[in-house]
């Protein structure tokens, strides 16, 4: 009896200003208020508050059956409290159903998995407590960022005392196995990982508005017959996509909304099949097998790897000179200073910085506010050189 299992990533960075060389030692405010305000609105406008109400009302109108969940990055939590309350507060409806989990993940969105375990471990445990705190919710499901994973990761999250973990999945780790069922990390006793069905994922997420696609224009029939058609090759179907899918990458206009609003009743005519969170998932199906993933994977761009974020010369030397000042923020016991340090590690300030383009151009200009790599890196060193400055004018309190 298969399971659809739903989640949603909810993101927005804190971008930062434009920052020049005559800034530096003038201004120490980084971020630019007016373009977070303005596209946290715009999002809650047309995604967050019109999709969270018709999630509210499909787990209503099913009584329960309709189940899903989603990670909120700590910055978003942030912005939404500062620009738009009402989006945390329907969040918090949606998790009051008990139809809803809410995932564990780096708290800034970062990339400290790269650089710093101990950061790593202390940005997951942030997080974890701001869920706690905003929710009252405890979470045992993580989904690092950007759903980078590798083995080492996974060692990571069973060791922090997750039950699973989320991953995509590819098949360059897959080989002949379906990602229809849950494994475990080879590495690994206890995690367990779930596996990205990209395909049908990205019919919804990617393909959905795309005419020049075969089978525009998708009927919730239709992507109903391909899930249908997995059932006695499956066990859970993970469709893992941004929430902003609906309503920002896809348009209103698209017939998003309307797809979307029905589609769980398709799914469930069928009687073997239903919902369920990723914890729910891993407590009704057994380990498939082991699974090693020796290398990082991701669900960014046609590579499915790091070179999103890393692997220019110019997301390297960012990447390496915000790490090398791990020591020395922590060494003034300064809270403010740790929280904008933490900041500068978001993994947004370096996919701008991205040169590689091709097929994955449009995807990298979604909300970019840099013209080039090459500004949005002169930008961030701006800013990292004048951090720099009032860093090291600090005490030194430990």
């Amino acid at each position: 009896m298969p399971s659809i299992c739903f989640y949603f990533q909810v993101h927005q960075p804190k971008r930062l200003r434009k920052y020049t060389i005559f800034d530096i030692n003038n201004s120490h405010f980084y971020e630019d208020e007016e373009a977070n305000a303005g596209i946290m609105r715009k999002v809650a406008s047309k995604c967050y508050l019109p999709t969270n109400q018709m999630m509210l009302d499909l787990i209503k109108m099913h009584e329960g059956r309709f189940r899903i969940s989603y990670s909120i990055s700590g910055v978003a939590i942030e912005q939404m409290k500062k620009y738009s309350p009402e989006t945390l507060d329907s969040f918090r409806r949606l998790v009051d159903t008990g139809c809803v989990e809410i995932l564990s993940e780096t708290y800034y969105h970062s990339l400290s998995f790269l650089k710093s375990t101990e950061e790593f471990k202390k940005q997951i445990q942030q997080h974890r407590d701001l869920i706690k705190q905003e929710f009252g919710y405890d979470t045992n499901v993580f989904r690092n960022t950007e759903l980078i994973y590798s083995n080492d990761i996974a060692k990571i999250a069973e060791e922090l005392g997750f039950k699973a973990i989320l991953a995509e999945g590819v098949e360059k780790i897959l080989d002949w196995r379906s990602a229809n069922f849950v494994y475990q990390p080879s590495n690994c006793n206890d995690i367990k990982v779930l596996l990205r069905n990209y395909q049908l994922s990205d019919d919804i997420a990617f393909r959905f508005s795309n005419r020049g696609w075969k089978e525009f224009p998708l009927k919730a029939e239709r992507f109903t017959s391909w899930v249908h058609d997995l059932d006695s090759n499956a066990e859970t179907i993970n469709l893992f996509m941004d929430y902003e899918t609906f309503g920002e990458h896809q348009w209103t206009e698209t017939g998003i909304f309307e797809f979307m609003k029905v589609l769980p009743g398709f799914i469930m005519k069928h009687s073997s099949f239903s919902f369920s969170t990723p914890s729910e998932t891993i407590q009704r199906y057994s380990v498939r097998e082991k699974l090693n993933v020796p290398y990082y994977v991701s669900w960014a761009d046609t590579e499915r790897d790091l070179s999103a974020w890393v692997g220019n010369n110019i997301q390297d030397d960012a990447l390496e000179n915000v790490f090398r000042l791990e020591q020395q923020v922590y060494a003034t016991a300064n809270q403010d200073l740790i929280n904008t340090w933490r900041a500068l590690q978001t993994s947004d300030h370096f996919y701008y910085m991205c040169t590689k383009w091709f097929a994955d151009g449009d995807v990298h200009k979604y909300f970019n506010p840099y013209e080039s790599p090459y500004e949005a890196y002169i930008n961030y060193q701006n800013v990292l050189r004048d951090f720099e400055n009032v860093l090291f004018k600090q005490p030194v309190l430990i």
